[in-house]
């Protein structure tokens, strides 16, 4: 179904960039970056000055009309971007590099390199003037040389937790400081030293559990003088005394003194990287960016320490500096080195409180006892035992739930057990159902629940004796005692009424109003349906699906259709007071579509006929839903009971809708897409749709949306052991009590966030555990029970819940919470929100379980570095941080999207993937590796795909090989190049083989259709793609990663201090 309206639109990303005062660009609209004037940032989460002082053009909240605008109304036409104050190759592209990430290698030989002389000079109380602009940071970049001296690796010593990182503060208390802090002009933040690199200061200490501390750039060649300026807290001054001798290297690593205090339990040794690739030694800490040795003026990392290395030299004038993107966590790096050390083993489920794989591993699972982490992802496998705890890390306690997660081919679906008309076998009292941690007693008789501890008798047909362990002898044959997963089938007592459910029914509800015939909408759709209905989903082998399926069309009155197949030719019956909805026909609505098959197809040719010359613009939305409705209604369970809402009525009659939108206006899809969400449905939205252009992206969604696999009229309870419960809900369902989430339909791809809080003390030795049980309804009507269940660890320590947490999980359950939480509260408030919280995870963790150091250094837990830059792209999100050209209508699709996205989704959608395509060899079968989603990353002789799992962009570099334009776009040159080209030409090469065999796969993994749209280097298209490249400082305001890793620090700080 779908709602069209008349007027041109407002293209999304469409409108010009407003300049915003006190906020320059480098060479935008012509303006040289190098006289812009320099510009304290604002506070962080305020608006831009002079920002949406007014409200953003098509924006307005009025209600739709089929007039055409104003004609004082510039809009651009369908589909065109419109970019007012910038002309063609007015935007300029930023530095171009061609470095790639470098990785450290593993296993050469380390020795001592003398370090560079410095000279040190004593602070001098400074004034401190804004930041440089962003042209002087380009500036700097490219006239930056990273090098320094080489640190020998320590062998791990004691502890040998992941690699702590250290990143030096580039925010310290300052007097006139914003949020970010300020530094003299053109020059960058001080750099402290990270932890335990040799030939910077003593031995280091044990290493905190799983710490990463981060170091930042040193020029290379001769030291040049330190910047001046107030000591950090606890820091005495940096380097040797002029009159001290050169230290050349430093002592030799020591063990650890007996008697030494160590943090936290021992874990691994963090993993060895490949050795293949040139780049930066292996620290001893692991550090990103090359060893050197202390900067001056700061001292060393914790206070008393000396600082070894730092030598006398020739004073001369300081060169910029700022942190070098390299030398802070790496999204990147993380990934890859996750897929080298997890991707080869399959991931085994039988013991307590495992952490997965990345969602960006491909790893198998075998199940031995846990659900798979394609069903249940947790923010943290080890959970506080107290409430105080919890609460004093601040880390949120979340599963994602995915129930009908689809499988890879190699892994077995959950097995079907059925218990006949006794049914599966739950708790007396709380009704958890029979799985692996139930522990049996008294010789078999008996068995205490692993929830609630109570007692209860088994079933004289369940009986089974037990081994000399205490098990069942029978354990391995029965799924529910030995696997994570499984289903039950559910007796007539888990139906309504207690009668066992009809199939399923899809009802096709199609707008033939002027917009859509005109459009060609109404004839492609009603071709793409006579294939389609052949695919439609059915259970296991079954030769034909037992869904049956009805139509409508609608404008302002509604047709159904009688496709009953002793017919000849289908009947139309109207439906004109759509006040008071009701269905004309029960018979012959509804049907088998191999048995109708001829009935339909003539349906199908007619209906863009009968409609050909409509002139009707005028379209109606509710009384559709509540016909399909009481359609299924009437047709399977009669149900009386007046219900408030008509979402409410639709989830209690067991109807979701799927909605698929066509605007060319502002359409209020906060309001549609009400039904949808609250049914377990999706919305799909196409703006200013065009055939030609469009028709790929939406068939191919829709033969996805109707083939697959769905559950319907589900209730999903989460069930927990004693200590915990579930307290929060996030997702696509209805919720009439506390307990149950109610869902008329529940896809492969839809997830359920739950939060869980204390509401006991946890045992450490018992762990805590989860249950989701699934009533639903399968394609072939059949009422069944999908279990999955999940055992967690407890721990007293919170360096044992900072080394369990999954980065990923929790910026799903963050986004989730946040994307709600506009509803009712400013943006800004949410935004601090997440601010605040993110930085409460990161200082109990340093206060807690980092080893001493200098305040100057920002210490993360090794598996949560990428925190503050996967946080920092959902601030800068269109629903968070909106820029002038995005639709309320945009954002309100969005921010529905996101709600249902489980973790493979929202990590690929906050922080896109961009892949250089002309790096690796042609032949290569593999994906080729990713590069970080910055403009620095770009060069202009190379082309790149970036893809978010919404979006396809192909950017092509200005100075890309004739050769490659060619073989790609069959063109001789770059400026013969379409831009805005959304299919490539299909051509009998390699590289156009490997380009478009790599987009069909991308395409692949994805949930919706990526529309592919080319964007070539300075034109008016790359504001748009740029807009994706989420390291980098956004248009709307969104601070760098970078700076926000400085922000981050000193809120961190604050809170410690």
């Amino acid at each position: 179904m779908n709602v069209n309206q008349s007027a041109p639109p407002v293209p999304p990303f469409g409108q010009p960039q407003p300049v915003y005062p006190g906020y320059h660009q480098s060479g935008y609209g012509g303006q040289p970056g190098s006289t812009a004037p320099p510009t304290s940032y604002g506070a962080y989460n305020g608006p831009v000055p002079g920002y949406q002082q007014t409200p953003p053009p098509g924006v307005s909240r009025a209600p739709p009309s089929s007039e055409a605008p104003p004609a004082s109304t510039a809009q651009a036409p369908c589909g065109q971007a419109a970019y007012g104050q910038f002309g063609q190759g007015d935007v300029q592209n930023g530095p171009s590099s061609t470095v790639q990430m470098q990785r450290f290698p593993g296993s050469q030989p380390f020795g001592s390199v003398p370090l560079a002389p410095v000279v040190s000079q004593p602070a001098v109380l400074q004034p401190f003037g804004p930041p440089p602009t962003s042209a002087q940071v380009t500036a700097q970049l490219a006239g930056m040389q990273i090098s320094g001296a080489v640190a020998p690796a320590l062998p791990p010593v004691g502890l040998g937790y992941g690699p702590p990182t250290s990143l030096a503060s580039a925010s310290g208390s300052f007097p006139n400081s914003g949020l970010y802090g300020s530094y003299p002009q053109g020059q960058a933040p001080p750099l402290s030293q990270g932890q335990g690199h040799l030939g910077a200061q003593p031995p280091q200490r044990s290493a905190p559990p799983q710490a990463s501390s981060f170091t930042s750039p040193a020029s290379g060649g001769p030291r040049m003088p330190s910047m001046t300026g107030p000591l950090l807290p606890g820091q005495g001054f940096g380097g040797p005394s002029v009159s001290q001798p050169n230290h050349v290297s430093s002592p030799p690593p020591q063990a650890l003194p007996p008697g030494s205090q160590m943090t936290g339990p021992p874990g691994p040794p963090p993993p060895m990287h490949s050795s293949q690739q040139p780049g930066y030694q292996l620290q001893q800490n692991g550090s990103f960016g090359p060893a050197r040795g202390p900067q001056p003026n700061y001292g060393s990392p914790y206070p008393g320490a000396s600082t070894f290395g730092s030598q006398p030299g020739p004073p001369q004038p300081l060169p910029p500096k700022r942190l070098d993107p390299d030398a802070i966590p790496s999204p990147i790096q993380v990934i890859e080195d996750d897929r080298n050390n997890r991707g080869s083993e399959p991931f085994v489920t039988g013991v307590r409180g495992q952490v997965p794989p990345l969602v960006t591993t491909n790893f198998l699972v075998k199940d031995q006892g846990n659900a798979s982490p394609r069903y249940i992802r947790c923010t943290s496998y080890n959970i506080p035992c107290t409430s105080d705890m919890a609460k004093q890390a601040q880390v949120p306690l979340a599963a994602v739930i995915k129930p009908l997660a689809r499988l890879p081919p190699e892994e077995a679906s959950p097995y079907v057990v059925d218990h006949g008309e006794s049914g599966p076998l739950r708790c007396n009292r709380c009704k958890a159902y029979m799985c692996p941690f139930m522990q049996f007693i008294e010789g078999g008789r008996r068995f205490q629940c692993c929830f609630c501890s109570c007692i209860n008798d088994v079933p004289p047909q369940y009986f089974q004796h037990l081994d000399h362990t205490g098990k069942r002898v029978d354990a391995y044959d029965r799924p529910e005692l030995s696997l994570g997963s499984y289903e039950f089938l559910a007796t007539v007592d888990y139906c309504k009424n207690n009668k066992f459910p009809s199939p399923p029914a899809f009802i096709f509800m199609i707008d033939v109003s002027y917009n859509a015939i005109r459009s060609g909408l109404v004839r492609l759709l009603c071709e793409e349906l006579k294939s389609l209905l052949d695919f439609l989903p059915r259970e296991g082998g079954a030769e034909e699906s037992a869904i049956r399926v009805g139509f409508v069309t609608y404008n302002k009155v509604l047709h159904f259709y009688n496709v009953k197949s002793s017919l000849a030719q289908p009947q139309m019956m109207v439906v004109s007071d759509v006040a008071d909805m009701f269905v004309p026909l029960l018979d012959g609505f509804l049907v088998n579509v191999s048995e109708s098959r001829a009935v339909i197809t003539s349906l199908l040719d007619q209906i863009p006929e009968m409609f050909a010359d409509t002139r009707e613009t005028e379209t109606v939305f509710a009384p559709v839903i509540q016909a399909g409705m009481e359609a299924l209604k009437t047709l399977f369970q009669p149900q009386t009971g007046a219900y408030q809402t008509l979402a409410k009525e639709c989830v209690a009659q067991g109807c979701c809708v799927d909605l698929f939108l066509f605007p060319n206006q502002y359409v209020d899809v906060a309001t549609l897409s009400v039904v949808p969400q609250l049914t377990g449905g999706s919305v799909y939205k196409y703006a200013c749709f065009q055939v030609e252009n469009d028709q790929e992206r939406f068939l191919s969604d829709l033969r996805r949306d109707v083939q697959k696999v769905v559950g319907f009229d589900a209730v999903m309870r989460v069930r927990t052991s004693t200590g915990i419960r579930a307290v929060d809900f996030f997702g696509a369902f209805y919720m009439s009590n506390t307990t149950d989430v109610e869902l008329a339909g529940l896809d492969g791809d839809k997830t359920v966030t739950v939060e869980f809080k204390h509401d006991d003390r946890l045992n450490e030795e018992s762990g805590a555990l989860l249950q989701c049980a699934l009533l639903y309804t399968s394609c072939a009507g059949q009422r069944r029970l999908r279990i999955h269940n999940l055992a967690l660890n407890c721990c007293t320590q919170l360096a044992d819940l900072y080394r369990n947490c999954e980065t990923d999980t929790l910026i799903n359950y963050m986004a989730k919470f946040a994307y709600r939480g506009v509803l009712n509260s400013p943006v800004k408030t949410v935004r601090d929100t997440l601010i605040t919280q993110c930085a409460q995870i990161l200082a109990c963790y340093r206060k807690n379980c980092a080893s001493p150091s200098s305040a100057g250094q920002l210490i993360l837990p090794e598996c949560m570095k990428l925190l503050p830059v996967y946080l920092n792209c959902v601030l800068k999100s269109d629903v968070l941080q909106p820029g002038a050209e995005v639709t309320t209508d945009d954002r309100a699709y969005v921010r529905q999207l996101v709600t249902s996205m489980d973790v493979a989704e929202t990590n690929v959608f906050f922080y896109p993937r961009l892949l250089p395509l002309t790096k690796s060899p042609i032949e290569s079968a593999t994906e080729p590796p990713a590069v970080r989603a910055s403009e620095e990353r770009l060069s202009n002789g190379d082309i790149y795909l970036l893809e978010n799992g919404l979006n396809l962009f192909l950017w092509v570099g200005a100075s890309v090989q004739q050769g490659v334009v060619q073989s790609l776009f069959s063109v001789s040159s770059f400026s013969q190049i379409t831009s805005g080209l959304s299919v490539l030409p299909v051509l009998d090469n390699p590289l156009s083989k490997k380009v478009r065999g790599l987009i069909d796969s991308l395409r692949a993994q994805r949930s919706r259709y990526m529309k592919l749209i080319v964007v070539k280097q300075e034109d008016k298209l790359e504001m748009l793609f740029k807009h994706f490249l989420v390291e980098d400082k956004s248009l709307s305001g969104g601070a760098s990663y970078v700076d926000f890793l400085c922000h981050m620090h000193k809120e961190i700080r604050q809170l410690l201090s």
